[in-house]
């Protein structure tokens, strides 16, 4: 960080977050304030520490938040408050100016970069990749190609109109034998293609138009210039859109990679914690899925901490702990990073329920000695017993949540070990449901739900109002396991449900792409 407060001009790619550059990603972690645009991924601003102030100054057409003149004045005025703490000795971060795309293209990055000089406010430029590139690129098209072309020319089609378009020299532009990208302006695309083929322009040319380029629900509109003059074809597209004009346009059916995916054009909702649902989502993500997370679940501290701490004191006693979730881990860790303990502090035999499970354990430097393939209670006592032995007088301890089932404690009593029930967290329904999936759900825009625990079914039954769990009934869902089955049944959801047959999210993907 440097010594005193910048404002950071950061492109925030085209839309897709996995597209942030690594310095974007670094520049946002530590700031003190975002100030974003419409184009920039919401979902990036989950990178900003929780206390960083969020303002939006979203520009689109006929709807300004804020003129550009008093964005350039927020950014100087921002960038005061932070050196002013910065004078006091106090606490203080830089000012991310967080713009879709790239800053200097055709993003008024370099009008604010003037302003900030002008007013010797200090400043550094995160370029992000650019819509005009990625964009054909997630739709199969190359801008160059040997072939083809060896040269792009990017332009602005934003509020042109007869008029404007006549600035542009289109007997040039006819003339180069390139490809063209036009940014924005899909409504003024008639007059453009129409002044590109009075320029020469072959008026069977292909073209794309490429609308929300790099996000789950791209679509990309394939035909030739003279379909461009169509206004009647230009309408159906909505913005934000780029539009590609070239022979390597054509490219696009044979290379369109992004929406062959075998989840492309389905919207699922997931149903995790927060802290959970990154794996499942991101893993739908790769598959081509347009993912909305629906936390039905919040982890919370213990209610009685002075029983963990105890609990953990005692551990070095113990014959085995066994852990039945990532949470569990966590929350362990975290106490004994609390206490001035480590790993040394756990017992001589270690069990994980779940690949997931053993998987955090091993990022603590933990190797289990059992991962049952059986992930239901009731079967795992019976797998401890066939792999470690007699359990008869073992002093077994349970690292689990509060609500936890009481049947892998009761098998492990019945074989006679002492069991000793350690609520490390308690999981409890958040107060609303996130407003993105009930309208989503209120749209009929989900074509499936993920369940990965009971709580999650229960949670989400009690979240929606009575139209809405109707609807749910009729939404293919996947159950991670037997027990979230048995629950969905109960709740009437048990129609087009699909049970994973490995009941941990690898075997819920695997399901899904079966």
């Amino acid at each position: 960080m440097s010594m005193h407060p910048m404002v950071l001009l950061v492109g925030a790619g085209p839309g897709d977050p996995g597209l942030l550059t690594v310095a974007g990603r670094d520049a946002l972690t530590s700031c003190s304030t975002v100030i974003y645009d419409a184009l920039a991924n919401p979902e990036l601003l989950r990178l900003a520490p929780p206390k960083a102030e969020l303002i939006y100054v979203g520009k689109q057409a006929n709807r300004h938040t804020l003129t550009q003149d008093e964005i350039n004045q927020l950014l100087v005025s921002k960038w005061q408050q932070q050196r002013a703490l910065a004078d006091a000795k106090s606490v203080w971060g830089n000012v991310v100016r967080l713009k879709g795309g790239d800053p200097y293209v055709f993003g008024r990055g370099g009008e604010e970069g003037q302003y900030l000089a002008a007013y010797e406010v200090p400043f550094r430029v995160i370029p992000g990749i650019t819509s005009g590139i990625a964009g054909p690129a997630y739709a199969g098209i190359p801008v160059t190609h040997r072939d083809f072309t060896s040269s792009v020319t990017l332009i602005t089609g934003h509020q042109q109109d007869a008029n404007a378009a006549a600035g542009l020299n289109f007997e040039a532009l006819a003339k180069l034998n390139g490809t063209l990208v036009f940014y924005m302006g899909v409504k003024t695309l008639p007059t453009l293609a129409a002044n590109l083929i009075a320029a020469g322009m072959d008026a069977q040319m292909p073209a794309a138009i490429i609308h929300r380029a790099t996000l789950p629900n791209q679509k990309t509109y394939r035909s030739d210039l003279q379909q461009l003059c169509d206004d009647d074809f230009c309408d159906q597209i909505a913005p934000p859109a780029i539009t590609i004009i070239g022979r390597v346009a054509g490219l696009s059916a044979e290379l369109n990679w992004f929406e062959q995916r075998p989840l492309f054009g389905k919207t699922v909702l997931v149903t995790r914690t927060r802290q959970q649902a990154g794996e499942l989502s991101r893993r739908l993500l790769e598959l081509g899925a347009e993912v909305i997370e629906a936390p039905t679940i919040e982890l919370a501290p213990p209610s009685d901490p002075t029983a963990v701490i105890e609990a953990i004191g005692r551990m070095p006693q113990v014959d085995m702990a066994i852990f039945t979730s990532v949470n569990g881990v966590h929350a362990v860790w975290d106490n004994l990073l609390q206490t001035g303990r480590d790993a040394r502090s756990l017992p001589r035999r270690v069990v994980a329920v779940g690949p997931s499970t053993a998987a955090a354990l091993r990022q603590m430097g933990i190797i289990a000695d059992l991962m049952p393939e059986e992930f239901t209670s009731d079967k795992i006592a019976q797998t401890i017993q066939t792999h470690l032995g007699d359990v008869a007088g073992w002093r077994i301890m349970l690292l689990r949540a509060e609500i936890a089932r009481p049947a892998l404690r009761t098998g492990l009593e019945q074989a006679r070990a002492v069991v000793e029930d350690v609520a490390m967290y308690q999981t409890r329904p958040p107060a609303v449901l996130a407003s993105e999936a009930v309208a989503a759900l209120s749209e009929n825009r989900i074509d499936l739900i993920t369940f990965t625990s009971a709580s999650t079914a229960r949670n989400l039954f009690q979240l929606l109002s009575p139209p809405l769990r109707e609807k749910v009934c009729g939404i293919p869902k996947l159950s991670i396991g037997p027990v979230t089955t048995q629950a969905l049944g109960s709740l009437g959801w048990n129609l087009h449900l699909t049970e994973a047959t490995e009941h941990d999210i690898p075997g819920m993907l695997a399901a899904l792409e079966k």
